[in-house]
């Protein structure tokens, strides 16, 4: 479904010659043309993206691709992020303090870029999410984990700063700017091991299901080893709620039994489309390879 509305969205996309080739976004929070982000996941990326522009009004949004060669020619993800983030105008016009997450699923590389209000020392907390908070889920197949993870680190520790506000609760600061490279690196430190238990926390939470699955005993042949398979049968909407069944089969005998569940609508993200404030970017951010 995502990609067949991306493929409307370019069709409909004015074909004027010397246009930037780079994706249509359909919100201005969250385009998963990639289909990375589970339902329950996307929703919960989306809320925290709409919680933080209720409270500071920076502009963050998320963009998953599978690749660059389907779009613009750049010799670099750099040079493509930041093409597509002026393309799009990401941020306030004036405050130039947009925020871009770019995943490219099959050329196995991302980038977070900031608007040009953001200053160079910004780069270091944002090399560190990508590092410590989202390679490693990406590593692990875990995509939706580590782009929530990663959603959550930069609202944290680089729009919530940004905008002059101080850390929640038990958010420690990851790779801030700091008058002390001592007091810098102790924090890097912690915060690599916070967000490592966090990386750890929501991929448990995701998988206790599956896990429960695998030793419960099959009640036809007795054995442990049951296999759990979601799938979406229809994806939910603004005005309707989506359906999915949950397949589990045991991997030693014939015995399988499938559930159905209900996918919660997407009227969270109503408020979502539209048009970026016109901000811009000069390259500033960070990137990576899995």
């Amino acid at each position: 479904m995502k990609r067949l509305l991306l493929s409307l969205a370019l069709m409909l996309a004015p074909l004027a010659v010397g246009a930037e080739p780079y994706p249509q976004h359909l919100t201005t929070t969250l385009n998963d043309y990639a289909d990375l982000l589970a339902p329950d996941i996307e929703a919960e990326v989306i809320a925290e993206i709409e919680a933080l522009r209720a409270e500071t009004g920076v502009e963050l949004t998320v963009l998953t691709i599978e690749s660059r060669a389907s779009y613009d020619p750049s010799p670099s993800i750099e040079a493509f992020a930041t093409g597509l983030f002026n393309a799009w105008g990401i941020g306030d016009a004036a405050r130039n303090d947009g925020i871009l997450i770019l995943v490219v699923r099959d050329d196995r590389e991302m980038r977070i870029e900031l608007g040009s209000g953001y200053s160079p020392e910004y780069d270091l907390p944002a090399q560190d999410i990508i590092n410590n908070v989202m390679l490693p889920a990406f590593r692990a197949e875990q995509y939706d984990q580590g782009i929530l993870a990663g959603t959550q680190a930069v609202i944290a520790h680089i729009a919530r700063r940004f905008a002059g506000l101080a850390p929640r609760e038990g958010e420690v600061p990851i790779g801030a700017p700091s008058s002390g490279s001592a007091g810098l690196t102790i924090a890097v430190v912690a915060a690599e091991f916070l967000f490592a238990l966090g990386i750890l926390s929501l991929v448990f939470r995701r998988r206790l299901g599956q896990f429960i699955d695998r030793y419960r005993r099959c009640p036809q042949c007795g054995q442990r080893g049951l296999h759990t398979e979601r799938h979406v049968l229809v994806q939910p909407t603004s005005a309707s709620r989506g359906q999915g069944e949950k397949l589990t089969h045991c991997d030693h005998c014939s015995w399988s039994v499938t559930t159905s569940y209900t996918i919660p609508d997407t009227s969270s993200s109503s408020s979502s489309g539209g048009s970026f404030g016109g901000g811009s970017s000069s390259g500033g951010g960070a990137s990576g390879k899995w």
